[in-house]
């Protein structure tokens, strides 16, 4: 199960938090402030899966911005790998060549693609066209 995904900047500025376990404000602030500091020192020649706490952190880079995932220390790393490109090629699909600031200015459409992709901490669609025509009809609505 996915614990939280976290989507970070260089510099340790959260751009996008979803959490699928409760936790007290000041415990999120403490784990995003704890995995930045895992993920941004961690050297490139190293795995991108790292023990956190009695749970593993799955991490991955793109450009600035750094996508964690925290999942159960059983979990396929690989398969949950494969998710975060997915999801970036979404957003990339979606917002045409996505940045930063695409997801600053438009999180309430990136929580939509996260929540069409992720459902309470399960992953539910893996297909990227099915995704993609989802959200374009939603588009629509609009």
């Amino acid at each position: 199960m996915i614990r939280f995904i976290l989507l970070q900047n260089r510099q340790g500025k959260t751009r996008l938090a979803k959490y699928y376990v409760p936790l007290e404000d000041s415990e999120k602030h403490k784990v995003e402030y704890e995995v930045h500091r895992l993920v941004v020192n961690r050297d490139p020649k190293f795995t991108n899966f790292v023990e956190f706490r009695t749970h593993k952190v799955i991490y991955r880079r793109y450009a600035g911005l750094f996508f964690s995932l925290c999942v159960d220390i059983t979990d396929n790393e690989l398969a949950y790998l494969e998710s975060i490109h997915l999801f970036v090629e979404i957003l990339d699909h979606f917002f045409s060549n996505v940045c930063e600031l695409d997801l600053v200015f438009n999180f309430h459409k990136v929580y939509l693609i996260l929540d069409e992709f992720i459902l309470a901490g399960e992953l539910q669609e893996t297909s990227k066209k099915a995704i993609i025509e989802r959200m374009g009809e939603l588009e629509k609505l609009d």
